[in-house]
């Protein structure tokens, strides 16, 4: 099994290998990725261990076979459709985000509560109807859910996926939900994220005397 914090890992060493390969480049180093990400060598080895892909002295690892690993271990190498929940404006911006075909997620349909916004069209598909939610999971072989609703929704309709067959569910909703143990549940908190960013850049500001430093820091 592949550690979390390694996995967490993986998107940037794919950006960068991706990034080498378009240069033409055919290997790359434990130590030139260290650089690169802030890390290293050795725990670069450690995470490229995981992945199956044996480096070579001197040479390093070959970048093709690299890339494919992480996109096989990631399951980014199969399209997987999923359905929105929340036509807000968090939900659309993610509707119509198409950085996430590289990642091997499809959001082939939109559903929200609101009757204005039925058969509006949101990036390459439309704004259903919460009642065809059900059927429409069953019809097309949905097994992952992405929630955009408000706080207080967001319960009531993560029940409602899990009794449509849902099986995996990605939240971006303010709320800690109650799940069954069976399903997979991921949250995104956009306020947690920037207290860290906030909590961060306090302590970056009181060690330089309230202002900003004239060189950038990578604060870790």
């Amino acid at each position: 099994m592949i550690s979390i914090p390694t996995i967490k890992r993986f998107p940037s060493y794919l950006r960068l290998l991706r990034q080498y390969r378009e240069e033409g480049e055919l290997w790359v180093s434990a130590t030139r990725l260290a650089t690169e990400l802030g890390l290293t060598p050795i725990q670069v080895r450690k995470d490229m261990a995981g992945t199956g892909v044996e480096g070579r002295p001197k040479v390093g690892f070959e970048i093709d076979a690299l890339i494919a690993a992480i996109v096989e271990n990631l399951g980014w190498d199969n399209a997987t459709d999923a359905v929105l929940i929340g036509a807000g404006h968090l939900g659309v911006a993610l509707s119509r985000y198409e950085g996430f075909a590289s990642y091997g997620l499809k959001i082939v349909a939109v559903f929200d509560r609101d009757t204005a916004k039925y058969g509006r069209p949101i990036g390459k598909t439309i704004v259903y109807p919460m009642e065809e939610l059900k059927a429409y999971v069953a019809d097309h072989a949905i097994n992952i859910a992405v929630i955009t609703v408000p706080a207080e929704s967001a319960q009531e309709v993560a029940d409602i996926l899990v009794e449509a067959g849902i099986k995996a569910i990605w939240n971006f909703a303010p709320k800690d939900l109650r799940l069954p143990s069976d399903i997979v549940l991921q949250r995104t908190d956009l306020a947690t994220s920037f207290a860290v960013l906030s909590a961060k850049c306090r302590r970056l500001f009181d060690h330089c005397g309230n202002q900003f430093p004239e060189t950038h820091h990578n604060v870790t």
